[in-house]
């Protein structure tokens, strides 16, 4: 039988009594948050649409989410809670790393393409 400490998702809020029941709690449960990304793309809410640290709120609400999904695939799918803690931790430290390099080079390229469409300047010629 199952380990009490693998059939609990959201940190023990919601538990189950078999893995079958577990791996359906889990894609409801990123069918909720894929529905709330969704339903918040097509109606983007002006409310959201106020600039947080460069970017607008709506965008940091897709990123968060996108996280929270990419972290309850491979915690319970991909079964990185059975893992050993420093396997975790380089999974989890690389792919922050890999992440806020992306950002930035998403934020820096996205300013620059800015900047051409507001002056009509090119400042460097790829």
């Amino acid at each position: 039988m199952a380990d009490a400490h693998n059939l609990q998702i959201l940190r023990g809020l919601i538990k189950f009594k078999s893995n079958t029941q577990k791996i359906w709690g889990v894609l409801i449960l990123l069918t909720i948050v894929t529905t709330v990304e969704v339903a918040l793309g097509i109606m983007k809410p002006e409310s959201l649409m106020v600039s947080v640290i460069g970017m607008k709120l709506l965008n940091w609400i897709f990123i968060i989410l996108t996280i929270v999904k990419a972290y309850y695939i491979t915690w319970d799918f991909m079964h990185m809670r059975d893992e050993t803690a420093s396997l975790r931790r380089m999974v989890v430290w690389t792919a922050i790393f890999l992440i806020c390099y992306l950002l930035y080079i998403l934020l820096q390229e996205g300013g620059y393409i800015e900047g051409i469409y507001s002056t009509g300047h090119v400042k460097r010629d790829f």
